[in-house]
């Protein structure tokens, strides 16, 4: 399962941080990892190659003044996968776990159109949509406990 579920809201201070773009986003950024994370823990623990994957943002772990209802849900929706990860620790036993939940950080994405658009722009740090594919499909090549519970970044 791979979630990549999009949506931002921000601000041009912190003190302009409106509660309604918490709201907003803990339904689409929190509560989406919560219900997919519940509903398929027990499927992907059987499967061999079991993986669930968050798509989150290098902001998590550095929130800036604008981003703070932003960085504070994508930190929520990180530190509920790392605890699907330690799940799949803990049943994985003596053997280590055969499913992962990991997450794949970004600062943001880029794509062909998007540089079509804007020829002139540098996208520094951002990653594009291809690289992160081959990414989500090499973490189905790494043994679980290799990438279980950890943030691997692609910024």
């Amino acid at each position: 399962l791979v979630h990549l579920v999009g949506g931002w809201r921000g601000s041009a201070t912190f003190q302009e941080t409106s509660l309604a773009d918490w709201d907003l986003l803990e339904k689409l950024l929190i509560r989406t990892v919560q219900s997919t994370s519940l509903a398929f823990q027990e499927p992907l623990q059987r499967s061999d190659k079991g993986r669930y994957l968050l798509i989150s943002a290098a902001g998590a772990g550095k929130p800036t003044a604008g981003n703070a209802a932003y960085s504070a849900s994508k930190a929520a929706a990180e530190a509920w996968t790392l605890a699907l990860g330690d799940a799949f620790r803990k049943e994985g036993g003596e053997d280590g776990p055969a499913a992962a939940a990991a997450i794949l950080v970004v600062k943001a994405l880029v794509n062909d159109a998007m540089r079509a658009e804007r020829p002139n722009a540098k996208f520094a740090g951002f990653t594009d949509v291809t690289e992160l594919a081959e990414a989500i499909a090499g973490v189905w090549d790494k043994p679980a406990p290799e990438v279980n519970g950890k943030r691997l970044w692609l910024t």
